[in-house]
């Protein structure tokens, strides 16, 4: 009988491999990637990088995925002709057209995880804030110099928080921020209400108002939140309307002292937009997990410029780490593992996608 040949993308610490032995001790041949090509779909990327990624992929009868690391656009699952099977990881994946692996007959079927409170993006979102306020990094690094105290930190007690979105995760960052800081919560989003997020108050064990009146979780205009706030946070789904729709026009609005952090998706806020105000110091710093491209390219002037000096912003960078925790990536790869054994046998996928979720 012959197996079919498994592809594991992205593991850039080779994760996957003790999970997948499983799999090769029974004879199934497979290969793990511990790099990423530039996006199929991506208007940057060259026709050359295109068909060196065909190439890499088209071998496979069974790609498995982790998260959006390489999207899966139809007129790249078009050119894939021994792909039968299409796994990611998590419940949703707006980066695969699922529709153009089902006009295939390719099931698409992803992971569950354990739920936790605060999940690891709400505690990545929560160090990258503390990281720029108290100057860690760059603490750290004077004093592995030789050197001691450069600048000062900046308290966020009684400050303004800003969310822009108060979905689970705008909702577990503010939280938070609210009850272990004192962080006054206003929040924004395209079609947010007072009354949705009075009941999202509620639903955070938080109640509506304080003795005065002030509201918890305070719905405010969009050039409220950022001429306000000291933090704001990017709390945002990627989607086609929300693509860019953080601009100059919004962050020349911020307070000289603010925090930007974003831990959502790259994409929502325009990089060259974010890039200026910081190579300008227009804000005090900027913390990034997500980006544009990913890997973030090593010329890129996110890693390039010397933050922090000539009147720069100081910028923390982290390298997409908001859901990359072990026990989250290996269990994963483990189901990844028995949704196979499930598909080579006949049986029912877990977790099977009927669309992007989204």
């Amino acid at each position: 009988m012959v197996l079919p040949k498994i592809v594991v993308l992205d593991d850039y610490q080779k994760f996957s491999e003790p999970l997948f032995e499983r799999l090769r001790s029974s004879g199934y041949e497979v290969t793990i990637f511990t790099d990423t090509l530039l996006p199929y779909n991506h208007p940057d990327t060259p026709q050359d990088v295109k068909d060196a990624l065909i190439k890499r992929l088209e071998p496979f009868n069974i790609i498995c995925t982790m998260r959006e690391r390489t999207p899966f656009p139809e007129g790249l699952i078009n050119r894939l002709p021994n792909l039968k099977l299409l796994l990611t990881t998590g419940g949703r994946n707006a980066s695969i057209d699922v529709k153009a692996c089902s006009a295939r007959g390719i099931p698409v079927a992803g992971t569950v995880g354990e739920k936790r409170s605060p999940d690891s993006t709400t505690e990545h979102c929560v160090a990258l804030i503390l990281a720029l306020a108290r100057n860690i990094p760059q603490d750290d690094a004077t004093m592995k110099a030789g050197s001691w105290q450069t600048t000062y930190a900046t308290g966020l007690a009684g400050k303004v928080f800003g969310s822009i979105g108060l979905g689970r995760l705008g909702i577990s960052v503010s939280r938070i921020m609210h009850i272990a800081f004192g962080m006054k919560v206003v929040a924004w989003s395209t079609n947010l209400t007072q009354e949705a997020a009075d009941e999202k108050a509620k639903s955070a064990g938080l109640p509506v108002e304080d003795e005065n009146g002030e509201k918890t979780f305070k719905v405010v205009t969009r050039d409220e939140l950022f001429a306000s706030a000291d933090v704001v946070t990017v709390q945002l789904v990627l989607s086609d309307r929300s693509r860019g729709l953080i601009t100059e026009d919004d962050l020349r609005k911020l307070k000289k002292s603010a925090l930007f952090i974003n831990t959502s998706r790259g994409p929502i806020v325009v990089d060259r937009d974010l890039l200026e105000v910081a190579k300008k110091g227009a804000i005090r710093g900027v913390g990034i997990d997500v980006y544009e491209i990913e890997p973030l390219p090593k010329d890129s002037e996110w890693r390039t410029t010397r933050w922090g000096e000539n009147g720069r912003s100081q910028v923390v960078l982290t390298p997409h780490m908001g859901y990359v925790e072990e026990d989250n990536i290996s269990g994963w790869y483990r189901q990844q593992v028995e949704n196979i054994l499930r598909w080579k046998n006949g049986e029912a996928l877990a977790t099977l996608f009927s669309d992007s979720g989204y």
